[in-house]
């Protein structure tokens, strides 16, 4: 009895980060991802970033790759972060399926925005601005469900992205490297993609 307490406790805290069952499998499989695009180094953000003058020659598979690499390790672990934050966040709020499909939906939205918004970026890697975009996504749900954590997310990220079109980078953002309209971009892409597709309909509070 007393050795399934400790276990049963553990479950209950996976649960709560949405790394129970399947979830946790698939949370490092996502990290996984990320850490072996790293290990490419060089070579693989070279042949994987958002390059303009390689994408006006025909290498359109940028668009997605560009937000698996990395600027370096440090980059890539605190992509890594906010991939376990939007997981402990939002997972259950949709289908796999559907994530898939705000996620890539949000990469486009980054690369379309910085492609025709912000010609002077010739070169852009990193999943911060996708990540926006699932922070948005899984806002909405929140919202549409009525958690009592709607509005604080919503009233997080509106004032984050504010914040960075009026003063640039949150001090804690690692400075002159962070490029915030790709935060923007993917948010609004996120947050479209969202629109038409149905959330879980479980509250969150509820659901764990």
């Amino acid at each position: 009895m007393n050795a399934e307490r400790p276990a049963a406790g553990l479950s209950a805290v996976l649960r709560s980060l949405n790394g129970d069952r399947g979830y946790g499998i698939a949370l490092l499989g996502v990290c996984a991802v990320f850490a072996a695009s790293e290990l490419g180094g060089e070579a693989a953000r070279n042949a994987l970033s958002f390059d303009r003058s390689a994408l006006t020659a025909g290498e359109w598979w940028r668009v997605l790759t560009a937000h698996f690499v990395h600027l370096g390790a440090e980059h890539a672990l605190l992509n890594g972060l906010g991939v376990v934050l939007m997981w402990a966040l939002f997972a259950r709020d949709y289908s796999p399926s559907r994530w898939a499909t705000i996620y890539f939906a949000a990469c486009l939205a980054v690369s379309a925005g910085l492609w025709w918004l912000n010609a002077e970026v010739a070169w852009y890697v990193g999943a911060s601005g996708a990540l926006h975009g699932v922070m948005s996504a899984g806002t909405l749900a929140h919202l549409k469900r009525r958690d009592l954590d709607g509005w604080i997310l919503a009233a997080f990220i509106v004032g984050k992205l504010a914040y960075e079109q009026l003063a640039g980078s949150m001090p804690f953002a690692g400075g002159a490297n962070t490029i915030v309209d790709a935060h923007l971009y993917g948010a609004i892409g996120g947050l479209a993609t969202a629109l038409v597709l149905k959330p879980a309909a479980h509250s969150l509070y509820s659901a764990r």
